[in-house]
C-alpha cells in the first residue's frame, strides 16, 4: 500500500489501509498454529474502485490509482486450528 493510502484515517475505517498482503497473512496464521490455510478471494478491487475509494479520501487518485489496481481483495479465508497436545501428567500417560 501506498504510504498516504496507509496514513488515511478513513481507508483504515474501511479495512483498506490496514490490509495484509496475502503471503504475509498466511504466514501470521501458520505462526498462530493454523494448518491447511486456504484464501479464496471472493471481490478483486480494480481501477474503478480504487478511484471511487481514493477520491472520497481525498487522496490526489492519479498518484495512486495504478499502485493499487488488481491488489486489493475480499476473501474467505480458512484455515484449521490443531487441538492442542495434552501436556504429560505423569508416568500413567506417557511412556
Amino acid at each position: 500500500m501506498p504510504e498516504a493510502v496507509r496514513a488515511s484515517l478513513s481507508l483504515w475505517v474501511g479495512c483498506i489501509a490496514g490490509a495484509l498482503a496475502e503471503g504475509e497473512f498466511r504466514t501470521l496464521l501458520a505462526d498462530a498454529g493454523f494448518t491447511d490455510i486456504d484464501i479464496e478471494p471472493t471481490r478483486v478491487y480494480d481501477t474503478g474502485d480504487a478511484r471511487t475509494f481514493l477520491a472520497q479520501a481525498g487522496l490526489d487518485v492519479e498518484t495512486h490509482v495504478a499502485q493499487l489496481e488488481g491488489r486489493i481483495m475480499a476473501a474467505f479465508v480458512r484455515a484449521t486450528k490443531p487441538a492442542p497436545v495434552a501436556a504429560c501428567c505423569g508416568t500413567e500417560c506417557c511412556p
